[in-house]
């Protein structure tokens, strides 16, 4: 099957071979370079990921040789596996790769970005991913991306802020930052670490009308991790939005909130009481 045919379609109605699918083309050094990068990223879908794929993956980071985009899209593809597998191995049916394979990742991952020969791209998509299972290495390593005088590395470190404790106050800086990208980690990473100094900028942005969607959603995501209670009134209005995306973001913020808007007005009406 024609893999551009499997990008158009969900995951769970891939074919059963879709995994072999993905293997014959990333083995494959004449095929075209934009099947490779794509059946990269469709390889890291939970489908089909599994050892036999994370290996594969593995490899072509690893070799100098390969294309720099083929080699940064196939590190991205590792991450999701990495996070889910991040909490342990209690129920091995439930885990897409086994815990000796998650090991030899993180363990190739460190050794390649302090590989000060692997390209840069790829380095920090090696650092993108291998943060979402953390070890103690991270921390040191995204202290040192930030101070980079580069825009490109200050957004990998503040996107890895987001799953490394310890970064309250430059997250807090970088939402001071120019730069779009930079900006819609900081939000992101203030929301997964409730920082309560985030909360003027979470409701500029749910207030204003110009907030490009993203960035709204993630505002809308944080927003409840940060003050709970203050996200269920300022998050309301957006209830009617014509948008259902938005609607929906909402709603599944104030589910992951454990605070109901009828819970939030009574407890307004108790404040009237008393």
């Amino acid at each position: 099957m024609d893999i551009k045919r499997l990008y158009d379609m969900p995951p769970w109605e891939w074919p059963k071979d879709a995994a072999k699918t993905f293997l014959r083309i990333l083995s494959d050094r004449e095929a075209d370079e934009s099947d490779r990068i794509l059946a990269a990223e469709l390889a890291g879908d939970f489908t089909v990921m599994n050892d036999e794929v994370a290996d594969r993956l593995l490899s072509l980071v690893k070799r100098g040789d390969e294309p720099e985009q083929l080699r940064a899209q196939a590190v991205i593809a590792l991450g999701p596996a990495l996070e889910y597998t991040y909490d342990g191995f209690d129920d091995p049916e439930e885990q897409t790769i086994s815990a000796g394979m998650f090991n030899r990742i993180q363990e190739s991952l460190r050794r390649l970005y302090m590989d000060a020969n692997v390209p840069k791209e790829v380095r920090r998509r090696i650092l993108e991913a291998s943060v979402r299972a953390p070890q103690d290495w991270h921390h040191d390593v995204v202290a040192a991306a930030y101070l980079i005088d580069d825009e490109d590395w200050h957004l990998t470190a503040v996107f890895c802020m987001g799953f490394i404790q310890g970064f309250d106050d430059q997250i807090l800086e970088a939402l001071n930052s120019r730069n779009p990208d930079i900006y819609y980690q900081a939000v992101c990473a203030a929301g997964d670490w409730g920082l309560d100094g985030a909360w003027p900028h979470i409701v500029s942005i749910i207030d204003s009308r110009e907030t490009d969607k993203p960035l709204l959603l993630a505002a809308i995501e944080a927003a409840v991790y940060i003050r709970p209670h203050e996200a269920v009134d300022i998050l309301s209005d957006l209830m009617y939005s014509e948008d259902e995306d938005i609607i929906e973001a909402v709603h599944e913020a104030i589910a992951m909130s454990d605070i109901s808007m009828d819970d939030d007005f009574d407890d307004d009406d108790d404040k009237t009481l008393h």
